[in-house]
């Protein structure tokens, strides 16, 4: 019991300090659990091959399948419809189609979905992106519970409940476990409640800073980056003479230059490109594509002894708005760009992608941004080619924000799509299936009519979130085996005393949220379960209730940005301050916590 106390202390230590990845924390935990024997050696790794793991990442594959098929795209053009143009119905019919999405799709990966849906819905009709990004990444949090398809915390309470059976005292009752659609009166419930409180207070609660963050979009892009990142100028053609103390440098040592403009685009001979990487030299003849006001353009070009054109004559297609222009990009958790310095990721060489900036909460960096070692929620402002930039975010290090133009990439295929994802949740819901194998079947289906090949299915899978789910269910495990939980749960009655159950599960609820606030929710929902579960059977409380309970209270993470991916996400792009998510988040908690109590008790009394 010790030495899962211990465990579980430097879990949730690392996990908010994060001195340590998480997913190295959760293989650092289920090496030591083999090592110690706290559970048996031939199970320590059955989490990886656990019905919720393997769910998890049929679930991902299938919703990387729906966007390919331009399902997403779809439903821009939908919420357009009903929108009509005006506010208050865009942000329910936003909400709304978020919440039905967020059913089936996890939270994360539905959040990259929909930020460029927002944006481009944003830009048509004028609404600032500050009123629908935090409304819609909140919805997405109270609409997950709705099903056990899209929500991890959920997917593996069944596997918890699993081994909290095999070691309950003599005589207790066997814990029932979830079907698909056991926790979807709870979920309607808590998602419907999320649409309507942003109807009533989106314009109470949420900041005014219209002028701010208005619109991203690549026909606005000259005011929207000015007014936001000081990125202003015109671009020009610098032409490099035989005079030139250019000559023979680098693109790297003319940017250290003084008053040196934004080199965004090059031309040698006949090859020309985007974002220039900084080895790339200069020679006679050299055309550089900068921006920069026009009076710097003017003066640098007259001491480096270039010719200059304000018009874009021999780079005008590497200029042209609908092949190229500057984007934001949101920097998401799960990204290996987390702790590298922008100049360490050598995008120009690697992507044709240029940093023009970095944007973290109140602070913009402008100056020297290659030194800039990123975080999670950072938002870059990029200048690149529109395909070289999808490409780039093919690999999720980067959520890019700004309706680009680009093509859908399979709308041939959106029958299939979203037939092989019905058929799915058909064989969930009316089958006796495992959840694994029903989601597995829709994901094979895909694969095999071409919807996404095996190379874009092993892109979608998200496996940070993998390695943490599948390592820290054995650490659940080990909670009941040697009786930690138990004794937990016999320490919190000491305190509690003779209280009635809903005080009971109302200290589980606020637990669970504070840990969740602070860690990943599934690493909540694994040590809070047990607890909870010892706690019912003591007290004589419905051990499905209190379960539930713990799986539901663990996504009600609205307080901090860092309590969930998907806030972390909107944080940039909605140009949001940590006051913002308190502000929003602290009644929407209570309304949420207090709905999700009644409601549970209600199915379980």
């Amino acid at each position: 019991m010790i030495l899962v106390l211990g465990l579980v202390g430097f879990t949730m230590l690392m996990l908010v300090l994060e001195w340590i990845r998480a997913d190295m924390v959760a293989l650092l935990v289920v090496v030591t659990i083999g090592l110690t024997g706290l559970i048996p050696g031939d199970q320590v790794f059955n989490g990886f091959a656990g019905n919720a793991v393997i769910a998890i990442i049929a679930i991902m594959i299938m919703g990387a399948g729906l966007d390919r098929a331009g399902v997403l795209n779809l439903t821009a053009a939908f919420v357009m419809r009903m929108a009509r143009g005006m506010e208050s119905r865009l942000g329910v019919v936003v909400n709304s189609v978020t919440s039905l999405f967020s059913a089936v799709i996890p939270s994360q990966a539905l959040a990259a979905l929909m930020i460029p849906v927002t944006s481009r819905l944003s830009a048509r009709t004028g609404v600032p992106m500050s009123r629908l990004l935090l409304p819609m990444a909140f919805c997405i949090l109270t609409a997950t519970n709705t099903t056990l398809i899209a929500n991890s915390p959920l997917i593996v309470l069944n596997d918890l409940i699993a081994s909290a059976n095999s070691n309950l005292p003599p005589g207790a009752h066997t814990i029932p476990k979830f079907g698909l659609f056991s926790v979807t009166p709870v979920g309607l419930v808590l998602a419907v409640a999320g649409v309507a409180f942003f109807y009533l207070f989106t314009r109470k609660l949420l900041p005014e800073r219209e002028d701010d963050r208005l619109k991203v979009t690549p026909g606005r892009t000259e005011s929207y980056f000015a007014d936001t990142y000081g990125i202003v100028g015109e671009t020009a053609e610098l032409t490099v003479t035989a005079e030139s103390p250019l000559v023979g440098m680098s693109i790297g040592e003319v940017e250290q230059l003084h008053g040196a403009p934004l080199i965004l685009a090059i031309k040698n001979g006949n090859e020309s490109r985007v974002a220039p990487p900084s080895d790339q030299m200069i020679w006679v003849g050299t055309v550089l594509g900068v921006l920069a006001p026009r009076d710097a353009i003017m003066s640098f070009a007259n001491n480096q002894l270039c010719r200059v054109s304000m018009r874009m004559r021999q780079l005008g297609e590497q200029f042209n708005t609908t092949r190229a222009g500057i984007s934001e990009a949101v920097i998401p958790p799960s990204s290996r760009f987390i702790k590298q310095s922008v100049g360490d990721l050598r995008l120009r060489k690697r992507f044709g992608i240029s940093v023009l900036a970095v944007n973290r909460g109140d602070e913009v960096f402008r100056e020297d941004v290659r030194a800039v070692t990123l975080r999670a929620g950072d938002t870059l402002v990029l200048h690149s080619k529109w395909r070289d930039l999808m490409l780039a975010e093919e690999d999720r290090d980067i959520v890019v924000v700004t309706d680009i133009p680009k093509e859908e990439q399979r709308p041939g295929k959106i029958w299939q799509a979203v037939g092989f994802f019905v058929l799915a949740k058909c064989l969930a819901l009316f089958t006796h299936l495992d959840l694994s194998v029903a989601m597995m079947t829709g994901a094979v289906g895909m694969l095999l009519t071409g919807v996404l090949n095996m190379d874009e299915a092993y892109k979608a899978i998200n496996w940070k979130t993998i390695f943490v789910t599948a390592c820290l269910i054995p650490l659940g495990w080990s909670m009941d085996s040697t009786g930690t939980a138990s004794w937990i749960a016999q320490e919190v009655l000491q305190v509690l005393g003779h209280a009635p159950q809903w005080t009971l599960q109302l200290s589980i609820a606020v637990l669970t949220l504070i840990f969740s606030q602070v860690m990943s929710n599934v690493g909540a929902t694994v040590m809070m379960v047990p607890i909870a579960i010892s706690v019912a059977v003591t007290t004589g409380g419905n051990p499905s209730a209190y379960a539930l309970i713990v799986a539901v209270s663990s996504s009600n993470t609205f307080l901090l940005p860092s309590g969930h991916a998907a806030l972390m996400m909107v944080a940039g792009p909605g140009g949001y301050r940590s006051r913002d998510f308190l502000r929003v988040g602290l009644p929407l908690t209570i309304l949420i916590l207090t709905l999700t109590l009644v409601t549970i008790n209600l199915m379980y009394r």
